[in-house]
């Protein structure tokens, strides 16, 4: 997923994050994480081409990434956002059903957390929210909407379309499993 491209003139960088996407872009992104085998965050799984597995119960969603085998936790419990979470690659998340929309909010990512292939990036300043439907059987849609002060000059929002493939099983891919890319892109 490349967010900047999906909308109007790019995503809206404060000025220190610009030459660092330019650099990152112009040089093929040879330091994003996701090439060097590092679990992607949730944003980044919407784009990537790795199957994705929701599991619920009342207190808990698990999202299963077959992406080294990673996971997100989504708390449903009612419980509040916690005022100074410990920053991790998946943030913290708590979650509510607003009628047919689950309604999540993401608070602190790690900084540097990049979310395309241009090395846009998350900081610990970021609050996220997705609004993830089902507009037919066969289809989620994920509303997303970034503020972060930090690394963007005003809030953004994108639609994630995916399809749903239902009746299948999460293979485990990992990454460094006779990983060969890595040494011909220094």
């Amino acid at each position: 997923m490349n967010l900047g491209v999906e909308l109007p003139g790019g995503l809206p960088y404060q000025p220190w994050l610009v030459p660092i996407v330019k650099e990152r872009t112009a040089n093929n992104a040879k330091d994003d994480p996701h090439v060097k085998c590092f679990p992607d965050n949730f944003l980044r799984a919407y784009g990537m081409p790795h199957l994705l597995k929701f599991v619920q119960t009342p207190s808990l969603s698990v999202v299963l990434n077959e992406w080294d085998a990673g996971y997100r936790q989504v708390f449903t419990d009612g419980r509040p956002l916690p005022q100074d979470p410990n920053p991790s690659l998946q943030g913290y998340s708590t979650a509510k059903w607003s009628g047919d929309t689950l309604v999540i909010d993401t608070i602190g990512v790690q900084d540097d957390t990049w979310i395309d292939w241009n090395g846009s990036v998350l900081t610990q300043a970021a609050k996220v929210r997705e609004q993830m439907r089902r507009p037919d059987f066969g289809h989620l849609e994920v509303q997303v909407t970034v503020d972060d002060p930090k690394a963007y000059t005003k809030p953004w929002t994108v639609t994630i379309k995916e399809r749903l493939i239902v009746d299948t099983e999460l293979i485990d891919e990992i990454c460094l499993e006779n990983e060969r890319s890595l040494r011909h892109m220094k």
